[in-house]
């Protein structure tokens, strides 16, 4: 795994085929799958990756958040990955009045 500052770099590429390279020659037991790599990187260019075709060499590059979003949006995604694991969005009961309430970041945790 490798963590890059800033936008995918097409020379990441050559870097970590060197690294997938030296682990499969050096560190590979018998009966072992070729290890993949994971770059993670601040942005990506979906088309760019597509191009070099890393998957077809077991790269694969994923993106880190710089700055979280609005908690509307964080809880809307956990919601669309939890349905598509087939999993139900429960909202914790409030303490005191059993009635649902929404995360607030300005609210301390164990203020109710």
């Amino acid at each position: 795994m490798e963590l890059k500052q800033g936008s995918f770099k097409p020379e990441y590429k050559g870097q970590m085929e060197l690294y997938l390279r030296w682990l499969a020659r050096y560190e590979t037991e018998a009966g072992e799958e070729m290890p993949l790599g994971i770059i993670l990187c601040a942005g990506k260019n979906t088309e760019q990756i597509e191009l070099l075709e890393l998957g077809a060499v077991g790269i694969h590059v994923a993106e880190y958040l710089t700055v979280l979003p609005p908690p509307e949006i964080l809880r809307e995604k956990l919601h669309q990955a939890l349905k598509r694991r087939g999993c139900a969005w429960r909202a914790a009961p409030e303490k005191t009045t059993g009635k649902s309430r929404a995360y607030d970041p300005q609210r301390p945790a164990g203020h109710d």
